[in-house]
């Protein structure tokens, strides 16, 4: 919530008193963007990467075309994740040599669209790199591969594991030497790694711990490369604090273990250029969701605020996005903000289903039919992430001010 405009009576997005910024939207509910805070974490993100680190944006993240358009002249490159995403970064000017293709069941249609643009596939399984190869020969260019790299490690302290133990996810690091040593398919150009071992951390030391052991796997498999390796993608896995009593990232020691990894593999691999892979923490505080109320209820003594929108269009904040207890976003009354009348009230959707719910028993500005509701750090995996035709309820709409 700090991150936005809230001094006054209402509050102010891109500049626009909440209301008005409705009005101009010409429906509830909504997604708004601020690219203001989008270009100032960028610029943060910036001054802690050492020299010749190029920051990606993982459009998985958020993937509305205008926002990747406006992301697009501000990062190096982007990581795709499907067909769809891979042709809304081309649509926006990025340029395909600094794409990134990643996901544990791309198609053999997806494959071939990759090798055409003429992207990095990050390869996952010893099937893609038999696709690739007769793409490839087919088209009559090359395709060029990093292979994903399930590591040998568990990243600890992250909301979401991403490698380590069994996962669907890139190749058992134990696995890779065998895979490099085997690559010969004729078309096949091999180029690098790509590792991500976890998402959602809020920890910087954890971070700096995963990018020195990262390093340490990387060197190592480096040793049965085919050809120089020319990129090593780190991934990312920076958070956001989604609830009350989380801690900001602290970067510091993140950018300390990236000046460490820096100096490692320029002296260790020279050719190879280190790409940084982000999603939410570029966007995700950027974002807000503002749902109606239709109606005031009490029962047996406890208020529900019943708005127009719910978890078909944030099911991150309903906690059905992954949450095993579920727990409050940050929400106001965005149009109440120095109300001095307070009461705790439920805000739930229009959903027949007790899971739809935006905010449980919080204290909030006592609201009523029109007011509006908002859903801070919703700039990531919001409306694409949300099962938006459930109960054939209209769908929201996004906006970027």
């Amino acid at each position: 919530m700090d991150r936005f405009d809230a001094s006054g009576a209402e509050l102010r997005v891109g500049g626009l008193p909440l209301s008005r910024l409705a009005e101009r939207v010409g429906q509830t509910p909504f997604y708004a963007y601020d690219r203001s805070l989008i270009a100032a974490r960028i610029a943060a993100v910036r001054l802690v990467l050492p020299p010749g680190v190029r920051l990606h944006y993982a459009i998985k993240a958020n993937p509305m075309a205008a926002l990747v358009g406006f992301l697009c002249p501000l990062v190096d490159g982007m990581d795709v994740a499907s067909a769809g995403e891979l042709k809304l970064a081309l649509d926006a000017g990025a340029d395909p040599l600094s794409i990134g293709f990643a996901g544990p069941g791309k198609r053999a249609a997806e494959l071939r669209q990759a090798v055409a643009s003429g992207v990095l596939l990050h390869v996952e399984s010893a099937r893609e790199l038999q696709l690739l190869a007769k793409a490839a020969q087919d088209l009559g260019m090359p395709a060029r591969v990093a292979l994903r790299i399930n590591p040998d490690f568990e990243l600890r302290g992250a909301g979401m594991h991403m490698g380590g133990g069994a996962k669907p996810f890139g190749i058992d690091a134990e696995q890779v030497p065998a895979m490099l040593r085997s690559m010969h398919q004729d078309g096949v150009v091999f180029e690098g790694f790509h590792a991500y071992p976890g998402s959602q951390n809020l920890r910087g030391e954890v971070i700096a711990e995963s990018l020195r052991r990262t390093v340490d796997m990387v060197l190592r498999l480096a040793q049965d490369a085919p050809a120089p390796v020319r990129y090593v993608n780190l991934g990312g896995g920076w958070g956001i604090p989604y609830f009350p009593g989380e801690r900001r990232l602290d970067l510091a020691p993140v950018a300390e273990a990236l000046a460490q990894a820096t100096a490692r593999l320029a002296q260790g691999l020279p050719a190879a250029e280190l790409v940084l892979e982000l999603g939410r923490y570029l966007v995700g505080e950027a974002g807000i969701y503002v749902a109606r109320v239709l109606d005031r209820k009490v029962s047996r003594g406890q208020v529900f605020l019943v708005t127009d929108g719910g978890m078909h269009h944030h099911l991150a904040a309903s906690g059905n996005f992954g949450q095993v207890i579920r727990r409050n976003y940050p929400v106001a009354i965005g149009n109440r903000l120095q109300s001095a009348e307070r009461e705790s009230a439920s805000v739930v959707g229009p959903l027949c289903t007790p899971l739809d719910v935006l905010a449980e028993k919080l204290e909030l500005a006592v609201a009523q039919p029109g007011d509006l509701v908002v859903v801070f750090q919703s700039g990531a995996y919001g409306a694409t992430a949300s099962p938006q035709t459930f109960l054939g309820h209209p769908a929201c709409v996004e906006v970027l001010v």
